[in-house]
This record gives C-alpha cells, structure tokens and sequence, in this order.
C-alpha cells in the first residue's frame, strides 16, 4: 500500500485483491511465529439506511468542530485484515465493539490508534465494519465518521476525503544469514552474485528489479506466501529475503540466526503508510486528529505493532 500503487486508480475503485496483491500484508502462522502475505476472509457489507447516513454527513460537515455526533466515532474498517484490523467474538482491554455486527469485535493496529484518537476527542469509538472499496464512499455519505483501515493516501482519494498524517510507516527490507557472505552488504552492488527472492504478486517481489539495475542477481521465482519467503532462506534455497521491516523484530527472535542488512541505498517508492481519512471540510478536527497521532511515540507505535502481531488470528 505504498503511495503510488494506486496512482491510477480512482477512489473506491481498488477492490481489496488488488489492494492485498500491492501490498503483501496478512496473517500467517510458522513455526509460532505470525508473518504477514496477502489474502484474507472478505468483509461484510453494511446495512445502514442511505437516508439516514445522508442526513449524519450533513452534520459531520456542518463545521461545528465535532467530529459526528461528538459522542460515538463510527471507525470504518473492513475487521478482516490483520494485523491492522480483524475480528473476534469476545470483547478485551484490546477491542471495540463493531457496530454493525451482533456480538463482534474488532482489534488491530489500526484500532489501537483508533481508541487514542477517540480519546484524544471524547468519544467512544465503534467500528463498522465495511469492503475496502465501501470506505470513502461510506465516510461521505455519513455512514462512518473516520477510516482507519490500512489505508494509504493518494493524490485520487484525496480528492474525495482529507487524509490525517501517518500513524505507522512500514517499508520493505532485506533479510540474511548471520554467516551469509552478503551479511555486510551496505549497496545495491555489494548483493552481486545473489539470490534473492519475494513473495508473489507483491512489491516484495517487484523491488528486486530495483537491485538487478546496479548488480547482477539471481531474481529468483517469487514463493506464494511468506513462509514460504522465510523457509527459502532458512534452508539455504535463496541467499536474501525481502520483508516487512516493521515485522523484522518477531521474525528474527523466532530466527536468531538471521540478520537485516543495514543498507544505504534504498528502495524508491516503498513505504507503506497507514492513515486515517475523514470527510472534507473539518480542518479543525483534522488538524486535532494530527495532535493526537503526532503523540504517539515511535517506540509506542512499534509496540503496538508487535503486540498485534503477537495477538492477530493466525
């Protein structure tokens, strides 16, 4: 979900395949450990009376400084997408009750920072749980007050909502043995001779072409999903990995034996934010919402992120 993968595409034209296809993010379970690759269950579509919703828009917008009702923040998330967003059955210190579906509950990252912005505002906050496709359409039709989905800006959706500034930045890195001869590659030229590889259908893939510029590498057949990435390097199959840098502490307790290469160049146009969307005109509380994220550390966000991943449905 970088900012330009959806450079073409207009609002509410992505559908979660192609978002999830772009990104490369879900959970799976190896070993103990949770990685992340790109599938997952499909949301449920609201109910919520488009009449109704037309008239709470109206009042969102009305400039009053508040965001909604100013009492309940409807969080507009898909609750099937960890380890930003998912659903479960019982309630936690962790959880917030999902509005439009009796007796669920969501957790994630994107809800935590959900919960501080709701604080930060006064409210309680309630997910409702929507396609991805739906959320900017339901954030101006008042079905929903905020998105907080995994959602990244772009130039076309910030055409139809204003975008809150990040709440997490995840990239992509690259990932070897300890005892690998590229162990203490700084350059794209250092991997000359590599093998490298990625998980299919994902940036974690296309980025390799990125190295293959400077040195001459062994792009290798991308694997289906993460594990698979990970099992490529643990057997010896591929001599480097990409991977989710925000995931690389759980993944190298799991594998002591592998190491992140500290590298000086960089891959262009792969950072991956997460922010939230609310409908246009309510600078005021957009520019309150980006206080109260601004306050969160970035030790406290990578906390978070590991708690979720330690807690996401496997």
């Amino acid at each position: 979900m970088t900012k330009n993968s959806f450079a073409n595409m207009q609002p509410g034209q992505c559908s979660r395949r192609d978002f999830l296809k772009l990104s490369g993010l879900t959970a799976f379970s190896v070993g103990g450990m949770m990685f992340l690759s790109g599938c997952g269950p499909a949301a449920q579509d609201s109910g919520t009376d488009s009449t109704d919703a037309g008239s709470a828009a109206d009042d969102s917008t009305s400039g009053s400084g508040t965001l909604g009702d100013g009492t309940t923040l409807r969080v507009g998330m898909e609750a099937a997408y960890a380890p930003y967003n998912w659903q479960v059955s019982e309630a936690s210190d962790y959880t917030i009750p999902i509005d439009n579906v009796d007796g669920a509950y969501a957790d994630g990252y994107d809800v935590q920072v959900a919960k501080i912005i709701a604080e930060g505002l006064g409210m309680e906050p309630v997910a409702v749980k929507l396609d991805f496709a739906a959320l900017i359409d339901s954030l101006n039709n008042g079905q929903i007050d905020i998105v907080c989905a995994g959602m990244s800006v772009t130039p076309e959706r910030q055409d139809s909502a204003d975008f809150s500034d990040s709440y997490v930045d995840d990239d992509i890195v690259m990932i070897t043995k300890k005892d690998s001869a590229y162990a203490g590659a700084t350059t794209f030229a250092d991997l000359e001779g590599a093998s490298i590889m990625g998980q299919a259908a994902t940036m974690y893939d296309t980025v390799i072409d990125q190295i293959a510029e400077v040195a001459e590498v062994n792009h290798m057949t991308p694997a289906e999903t993460v594990p698979l990435v990970v099992e490529s390097l643990s057997s010896g199959t591929s001599d480097i990995i990409t991977y989710s840098m925000l995931s690389v502490p759980k993944l190298l307790e799991t594998y002591p034996d592998f190491v992140e290469l500290e590298m000086t160049d960089k891959f262009e146009d792969s950072v991956m934010p997460d922010n939230a969307a609310i409908a246009k005109g309510q600078d005021d509380i957009l520019e309150q919402i980006n206080e109260i994220i601004s306050g969160i550390s970035d030790e406290d966000r990578q906390t978070m992120w590991n708690e979720c991943m330690d807690r996401q449905p496997a």
